[in-house]
C-alpha cells in the first residue's frame, strides 16, 4: 500500500506542474487578448451598480448601458486631456528651472563628495544635460561631472523632413495600439453589461452545475466584493487627488492639478503609486524653489494626506473589503506585473480577489484562500498550541494581551486557552508528544497563565516544569500562587459568605481547570480558593469556618464520565455546607462530546459550561447575598 502512494502521487504532481505551466503560458502569450477582456469585466463591476440604478428609475437596458459607458468614456477623456495639457505646460516651463536644478545638483554633489556627479547611465546623462550649459558656470569649475576635463564637441544629426503621408503614418502607428485596446475594451464592456445576467448564468452552469447553491453564492460574493471595492477605491482616490490639488495650490506649486490627477490615477497601483506621484511633485518643487522649503512642504502635504487617508478613512470606509492579506497584495502585484506589465500591476488586486473568493467556495481552489486570504491559516487555539510546542511563551502572552484589550480573561480562557489545552490532552493520550515537548508545553502554559493572571515576574518562573503526565501543571500553578498568598491561599479574617471554594473532581486536567477558574475569579476581586476531593479528608485549616464559604464550584472537564463523582460531591457538600450554593462547572472538549443534554445534574443550583458563565454566576450570587 505504501509503495502505491508515491506511484500515484508522482503522476498527480506532474499533471499539476504541467497544468500550472499551461495556465501561465496562456496568461503570458495571450495577454493581448486577455488584457482588454479583463479590463472590460473590471469596468463592468464599476458601472453595473449605476446601470442598475438607471434601470430602476425606468430607463431601458440598452439606454442605461450606453449612458453608463458614455459617462465612463467622458471621465477618462477628461482625465487624459487634463494630464496631456498639464504635462505640455510642465515641459515648456522646465528650461526656466535649469539654473535652480544645476545649483542644487552642485550642492548635493559637494555634500556627497562627487557621488552625484559620477553617476553613469541615464541618471548621469540627465544631470549632465541640466548642468553643462548654465550661464556663468564654466564646465571646468564642476569637478566630478562627466566631461569636466575636456571640451565637448556638439554633433547634430538631422533626419530628412518627412512627407505628409509619412508623418501621418507615424502618428497613426503611435496612437493605434492604445486606441485599438480602448476600442476592444469598450465594445466588450457594452456587451458584458447588456448580457450581464446571461453571462452570470452561463458561468454558474460552467463552473458548478453540480452544486448550484455554492457556485451562485461564490459568484454573487465576488461581484459584490469587487463592486464595493472599486466604487470605494474610486471615491477615495478621487477625494485624495482633490485634496492634493487643493493643498499644492495653497502651497504655491505649479501644475497642482497635474499632481492631483496623477495621484488619483496612480493610487490604483497598490502601495507605490501614491509615492510615485509624491516623488515627482517633490522633485518639481525642488527645481522651482532655490531653497528647500517648497519641496519639504510638498512632501509633507503628501505625507499628511496619506496618513489621513490610508490610516483613518480607508479602514473605516471599506476596511478589509478585498479579503486579501497585505503580503498577498504585494506578491500579486509582482506576479501580474511580470505577466501583463503595467496593466497587470493595476489589475493585480481585483484579479487576486477573484481567485481568493473562488477558493472560499470551490474546494479544489481552497489553497488560494489559505495562501492569499486575510483569514488566519490556523485558529487561535491551534496557534496557541503550536507556539507552546515551540516553547514561545512571550509571543503567546503578547497575542493574549492584544486579545484581552477588548475581551476578558474568562473569554480568552474559553475561546483560546481551554481548547488549546484539550489539543495537548489529545496528543498526550495518543503518545504523540515527546518528553522534551511535554516539558516545553508545561513550562509555556505555566508562564502564560501566570502572566495573564497578573504575575509581574512570570518570565523568571522558569522552573524545571514536569511533563503533562507528571506532577501536573495545575498543582504547580497552585503552589506558585500559595507561595505568594500564604499556606491557606489567604487570610480567614474575612466576612462570612465571601469565599468561593473551587474543587476539581479528578485528574490533573480537572486540577488545571480549577486553578484557571480561581485566577479568573480572583481577577474580578472574588476571594476564590481551590482544593481537591482528596484534600477534603484532611483536617480543616485553623481559624477556618464553614460560614465563610458562600459558593462551591465543582469542576470537571469530562462530565459524561464524571457523572457519578459529580453527584456524590454535590450530596457531600449538601451535608457539610448546607448553606452554600452548589455550582457544576462543566468544561468538556469542544472537539468531542459537545452534547451535554445528558449531563443535567438537577441537584446543582447552577450548571455552567464556560469560565465566563461561571464567573457571571458567582458575581450574581455574591451580589444577591450582599443585597
Amino acid at each position: 500500500m505504501s509503495d502505491s502512494l508515491p506511484a500515484r502521487a508522482l503522476p498527480n504532481a506532474v499533471v499539476g506542474l504541467v497544468g500550472t505551466a499551461t495556465v501561465l503560458g496562456l496568461l503570458y502569450f495571450g495577454r493581448d487578448v486577455l488584457i482588454p477582456i479583463t479590463l472590460a469585466f473590471i469596468f463592468s463591476f464599476l458601472i453595473a451598480p449605476f446601470v442598475r440604478s438607471l434601470r430602476r428609475i425606468g430607463l431601458g437596458q440598452t439606454a442605461s448601458v450606453l449612458t453608463g459607458v458614455l459617462l465612463v468614456t467622458a471621465a477618462l477623456l477628461m482625465i487624459g486631456a487634463v494630464m496631456i495639457s498639464q504635462v505640455s505646460r510642465l515641459g515648456a516651463s522646465l528650461p526656466r528651472y535649469q539654473d535652480t536644478i544645476a545649483a542644487k545638483v552642485e550642492a548635493l554633489d559637494s555634500l556627497t563628495r562627487g557621488t552625484i556627479g559620477s553617476l553613469g547611465g541615464p541618471a548621469g546623462q540627465l544631470i549632465e544635460h541640466f548642468t553643462q550649459d548654465v550661464p556663468g558656470t564654466p564646465l571646468e569649475a564642476r569637478p566630478g561631472l562627466p566631461g569636466a576635463s575636456r571640451t565637448p564637441v556638439p554633433v547634430e544629426i538631422h533626419e530628412p523632413a518627412l512627407k505628409p503621408l509619412q508623418l501621418l503614418g507615424k502618428i497613426i502607428a503611435s496612437v493605434w495600439p492604445p486606441l485599438e485596446m480602448a476600442g476592444i475594451v469598450f465594445i466588450v464592456l457594452i456587451f458584458v453589461l447588456l448580457e450581464h445576467e446571461a453571462l452570470r448564468d452561463r458561468f454558474i452552469r460552467l463552473a458548478g452545475g453540480a452544486d448550484l447553491r455554492a457556485t451562485t453564492i461564490a459568484v454573487n460574493d465576488a461581484g459584490e466584493r469587487l463592486s464595493r471595492f472599486f466604487i470605494s477605491q474610486f471615491a477615495v482616490n478621487a477625494c485624495t487627488g482633490i485634496a492634493i490639488w487643493i493643498g499644492l495650490s495653497v502651497i504655491g506649486l505649479s501644475q497642482a492639478l497635474l499632481w492631483g490627477t496623477m495621484t488619483a490615477v496612480l493610487r490604483f497601483i497598490p502601495y507605490v503609486g501614491f509615492w510615485m506621484s509624491a516623488f515627482c511633485a517633490t522633485l518639481l518643487a525642488a527645481a522651482i524653489d532655490p531653497g528647500w522649503s517648497l519641496a519639504l512642504m510638498t512632501f509633507g502635504w503628501f505625507l499628511v494626506v496619506d496618513i489621513i487617508v490610508a490610516q483613518t478613512i480607508e479602514p473605516k470606509l471599506y476596511g478589509h473589503t478585498t479579503g486579501l492579506s497585505p503580503l498577498s497584495v504585494v506578491v500579486a502585484a509582482i506576479f501580474w506585473s511580470a505577466i501583463w506589465g503595467p496593466v497587470g500591476l493595476v489589475l493585480s488586486t481585483p484579479l487576486t480577489l477573484c481567485l481568493v473568493v473562488a477558493g472560499r467556495y470551490i474546494r479544489a481552489l481552497k489553497v488560494l484562500e489559505i495562501m492569499f486570504g486575510e483569514l488566519p491559516a490556523l485558529t487561535m487555539p491551534q496557534n496557541f498550541y503550536q507556539r507552546i510546542l515551540s516553547g514561545d511563551a512571550h509571543e503567546i502572552v503578547a497575542s493574549a494581551k492584544r486579545y484581552m484589550q477588548h475581551k476578558s480573561l474568562a473569554a480568552y480562557c474559553d475561546g483560546v486557552l481551554a481548547p488549546a489545552l484539550h489539543l495537548a490532552h489529545f496528543d498526550l493520550k495518543d503518545n504523540a508528544i515527546t518528553p522534551e515537548e511535554e516539558v516545553k508545553v508545561s513550562t509555556a502554559v505555566i508562564a502564560v497563565i501566570e502572566a495573564l493572571s497578573g504575575d509581574p515576574k512570570w518570565w523568571k518562573r522558569r522552573k524545571s516544569a514536569s511533563a503533562l503526565a507528571g506532577v501536573g501543571i495545575g498543582r504547580q500553578l497552585r503552589d506558585s500562587r500559595i507561595s505568594a498568598t500564604g499556606e491557606w491561599q489567604g487570610s480567614f479574617d474575612v466576612p462570612a459568605g465571601s469565599l468561593v471554594l473551587t474543587v476539581g473532581l479528578s485528574g490533573q486536567f480537572d486540577e488545571l481547570a480549577t486553578e484557571i477558574l480561581v485566577r479568573v475569579l480572583r481577577e474580578q476581586k472574588i476571594d476564590a480558593r481551590s482544593t481537591s476531593m482528596e484534600e477534603l479528608d484532611d483536617p480543616p485549616p485553623p481559624d477556618a469556618s464553614p460560614e465563610l464559604v458562600s459558593i462551591v464550584c465543582l469542576v470537571s472537564i469530562d462530565p459524561l464520565n464524571d457523572r457519578e463523582k459529580m453527584d456524590q460531591a454535590i450530596r457531600r457538600f449538601r451535608e457539610d455546607l448546607p448553606h452554600c450554593k452548589q455550582f457544576a462547572v462543566l468544561l468538556p472538549s469542544p472537539f468531542e462530546n459537545p452534547d451535554l443534554r445528558e449531563c443535567r445534574f438537577e441537584q446543582a443550583d447552577h450548571v455552567s459550561h464556560s469560565f465566563e458563565d461561571a464567573l457571571q454566576s458567582c458575581v450574581k450570587a455574591l451580589q444577591g447575598k450582599g443585597a
